[in-house]
C-alpha cells in the first residue's frame, strides 16, 4: 500500500513539474511551486530526486533513453530489412514515442537549446548515440545504393529538426496554422509528409529535375 502511494507521489510530482517548466519555465518554477501542483510534501521531491535541477535531469535522462531506444530498435533491422524500411521505422517510433509524451518532449527539447553541464553532457551521450543510429542507417542504404549519396552530417541534421518541430513549437503551429498538433491527426499527416520527404530527397532516384522558381510580377 505504501509502495502505491510513493509510486502514485512521484508521479504526481513528475507531472506537475512537466506542466510547470513548459508553462512558466525551469526558472521560474520553483520546488514549493510543484509540490503545490503535485499535493506532496516539499521534503518529497528532495527524497525523491535531489531536488529541482535532480528532477530536471530525470526528466531528461528518462525521456532520452526512450527516445534514442525507438532509434535503436529500427536500426537493429539493418541486417534483415532494407535501409529505407529501417529509416521509415524510425521515423514512425519517434514520431509516436514523442506524440505519447508530447509535453515532455516539449520541454527536453527546449532544455537542449541552452548550454550548460547536463546538455553537454547529454550531447555526448544519448544525442551521439541518436546520430550514431541514423548515420549507420545513412550509410548502409548508400553502400546499397538505396540513397542519393550527400552529406551524412547534414542530412541528419536535416531530419532532426522535422522530428523536433511539431513538439518543440507546439504554440507556433496553433497559432499560426491554426492546426491542432496535439491530435493524433496531425500526427499521422506529419509523419506521412516525412515518409514523402524520404522518398523524393533521400531515395535514389534515376533523374533529378530541379524546375525554375517563377516569380510573379
Amino acid at each position: 500500500m505504501k509502495q502505491e502511494r510513493d509510486t502514485g507521489s512521484k508521479r504526481s510530482v513528475i507531472q506537475a513539474a512537466i506542466h510547470l517548466f513548459n508553462t512558466k519555465g525551469f526558472n521560474g518554477t520553483s520546488v514549493r511551486d510543484i509540490a503545490g501542483k503535485a499535493e506532496v510534501n516539499v521534503a518529497l521531491i528532495s527524497y525523491y530526486f535531489g531536488g529541482k535541477k535532480g528532477l530536471a535531469e530525470f526528466l531528461m535522462t528518462s525521456f532520452l533513453e526512450g527516445y534514442v531506444e525507438e532509434i535503436g530498435k529500427a536500426y537493429q533491422q539493418l541486417d534483415k530489412k532494407s535501409a529505407k524500411f529501417c529509416l521509415v521505422e524510425a521515423i514512425e517510433r519517434v514520431m509516436e514515442y514523442q506524440h505519447q509524451n508530447r509535453q515532455l518532449a516539449r520541454f527536453v527539447h527546449r532544455e537542449i537549446t541552452f548550454d550548460s553541464v547536463l546538455v553537454r553532457e547529454i550531447m555526448t551521450t544519448y544525442l551521439a548515440k541518436e546520430k550514431f543510429y541514423f548515420s549507420k542507417i545513412f550509410e548502409v542504404g548508400f553502400a546499397r545504393k538505396e540513397f542519393r549519396p550527400q552529406s551524412i552530417d547534414y542530412i541528419v541534421m536535416q531530419m532532426r529538426g522535422m522530428l523536433c518541430m511539431p513538439f518543440l513549437q507546439p504554440q507556433y503551429i496553433l497559432e499560426v496554422h491554426h492546426i491542432q498538433p496535439s491530435e493524433n491527426y496531425f500526427i499521422e499527416r506529419y509523419t506521412k509528409q516525412l515518409k514523402e520527404w524520404i522518398e523524393l530527397y533521400v531515395c535514389k532516384a534515376e533523374k533529378w529535375e530541379v524546375k525554375p522558381l517563377v516569380m510573379n510580377g
